[in-house]
């Protein structure tokens, strides 16, 4: 448990030629969690990072007899006891071994096979306790070469960001396993909210993000360009936008580049939108991705007006990462790509996404009902997810199948489609849609904090906190501008019919989203069960 650093990195392949399974766990697990996570996997040695950390294990370390040794990264939070060392002593005592335990180190790398575990990830636990996903040296070679393959980073010289928690699957492809394999530079950010900072710094040949931070960069860019009081600006850069998207959407497959096309967009480049590329930090990169959630169009069309292709790809942990992956030269956007390859992927009699192959999890560890429930007697891993396929092979995503909305009415609604649409206002930070078993859909809205007060500032609004903003009537028409546009584009059973903006935000560290900022729907279905019922009084 610790945040993405070197220390980390170097933990995890240090494990790996000791012949142990390094496993990463998210720092936001409560000390039940930890406990029961600790309790099945029974780790003889772990590595933390803070006094936080060491609060969370504490029921652990009291129950877990297994535990032998306890690393800590900063050296004030070192407790008193023998079986606790700072990274410093850990790092000390393995350079005065090395040498008289090199044979030793030698038998035990060589023990290594393919089906070895290489790590152990256990889900978040947005419902019930965590389930550890085995994943084996073979699944992650395969799945590191198989993404650089689809990405054309074989062989380049890759320099990118580091900012996910290595218990998350695709930070671990590509920022621990592919790097290994072909020698990346990788930039480790302990703190996700140093992200765009860092990009300005870095300037990446490879950037890969969850949809919510291609939100964030949209949403700020879009407020600092709505913000140039010259319309002849204004204009000249949605010009150039629309000769980016053009030029994006022109090498679709099934579309064609055109001369003109070409010339309007490499004007468009050298005018404006090579220095917002730059701006971002986002001049060098030759591949950027998006995955854990489905990639709101609109978005993708936003970063494709700059002239970033942000390659929209599919997979779970539980199938080591990506299974189907837009790329250079075979994409389409609003799709989550094809089949990558050596995956056999199928949808079932009720739309859900089904894979056999080489990346997928031998199953849960110590959980062999919870596998049954995974792979299916013919191999095939259920995924939950409902999807889409068209003519040409191309996936789309859903939603989630237990999180589709069945209204009283018998409507099936997926609501991600819903909220993608809700926060494509620059001031809504996260949505969610409500409906299920209820005779129409309602929306709980949360106010972008960093967006949402400079939009404020610009309109000459006087507020005290995010609580007092969102209650302002300037700011409540805005939100209610947001869902009349949705609405407009659903279908009648669809549509928002009343919504309530929060006056809190929802963040990583807040108890209504996942470490990779999916939301936990049942939690905002409890948390706000009277806000709920208000709006269908």
């Amino acid at each position: 448990m610790a945040s993405t650093g070197i220390e980390h990195y170097v933990a995890d392949m240090g494990g790996v030629h000791a012949d142990a399974t390094p496993m990463s766990i998210y720092n936001t697990l409560s000390a039940t969690q930890v406990a029961f996570v600790a309790g099945e996997a029974k780790p003889t040695a772990i590595v933390l990072e803070t006094a936080d950390h060491l609060a969370r294990w504490e029921k652990a370390l009291q129950d877990v007899a297994s535990i032998a040794t306890v690393v800590v990264i900063e050296p004030a939070a070192k407790p008193d006891g023998e079986k606790f060392l700072t990274w410093d002593e850990f790092i000390a005592l393995g350079r005065a071994a090395r040498d008289r335990l090199a044979e030793e180190l030698e038998r035990r790398s060589a023990l290594v096979t393919p089906d070895t575990p290489a790590t152990i990830l256990y889900t978040s636990g947005t419902t019930g306790n965590p389930k550890g996903v085995v994943l084996t040296h073979h699944n992650v070679t395969y799945e590191a070469i198989s993404t650089l393959e689809q990405a054309g980073l074989e062989g380049a010289d890759m320099k990118a960001v580091s900012y996910l928690p290595l218990a998350h699957i695709a930070e671990r492809v590509l920022g621990l396993y592919g790097p290994q394999l072909q020698a990346g530079h990788m930039h480790a950010i302990g703190d996700p909210a140093q992200l765009l900072p860092a990009l300005g710094e870095v300037h990446p040949t490879a950037f890969f993000g969850v949809p919510r931070v291609w939100e964030k960069i949209k949403t700020g860019l879009s407020a600092k360009l709505a913000a140039d009081p010259d319309p002849a600006n204004r204009e000249m850069v949605q010009n150039a936008m629309a000769a980016g998207l053009a030029w994006v959407q022109a090498q679709e497959v099934g579309n064609e580049m055109t001369p003109e096309i070409e010339e309007a967009y490499r004007q468009a480049d050298e005018q404006i939108l090579g220095f917002l590329k730059l701006l971002l930090g986002l001049d060098q990169v030759e591949w950027a991705a998006s995955a854990a959630a489905p990639m709101p169009l609109d978005v993708a069309k936003f970063m494709a007006g700059l002239g970033l292709k942000v390659f929209d790809v599919y997979g779970m942990t539980e199938t080591c990462g990506a299974i189907t992956a837009n790329g250079p030269g075979n994409f389409r956007l609003g799709s989550v790509g094809r089949a990558t390859p050596g995956m056999e992927v199928a949808l079932g009699e009720d739309g859900e996404i089904l894979v056999r192959g080489p990346v997928c999890t031998p199953g849960y560890h110590q959980q062999e009902e919870a596998t049954r429930g995974l792979i299916d007697e013919d191999g095939w891993v259920h995924t939950g997810d409902i999807g889409t396929l068209d003519d040409d092979g191309f996936f789309a995503v859903v939603d989630r199948k237990k999180e589709l909305i069945i209204t009283s009415a018998g409507k099936n609604i997926a609501p991600s489609n819903i909220e993608n649409y809700l926060k494509e206002s620059p001031i809504i930070g996260h949505a969610m849609a409500v409906g299920d078993g209820r005779p129409y859909v309602v929306a709980v809205l949360t106010l972008d904090g960093e967006i949402a007060p400079v939009v404020a500032q610009q309109m000459g609004i006087e507020f005290v906190d995010l609580a007092d903003l969102a209650q302002k009537p300037q700011i409540v028409a805005m939100a209610q501008a947001a869902v009349d546009a949705a609405n407009e584009r659903l279908s009648r059973p669809e549509q928002v019919k009343a919504f309530e903006l929060l006056p809190t935000e929802w963040t990583a560290e807040s108890e209504e989203l996942t470490p990779t900022l999916k939301l936990k729907r049942r939690v905002v279905n409890t948390k706000y069960a009277d806000v709920l019922d208000r709006l269908y009084s």
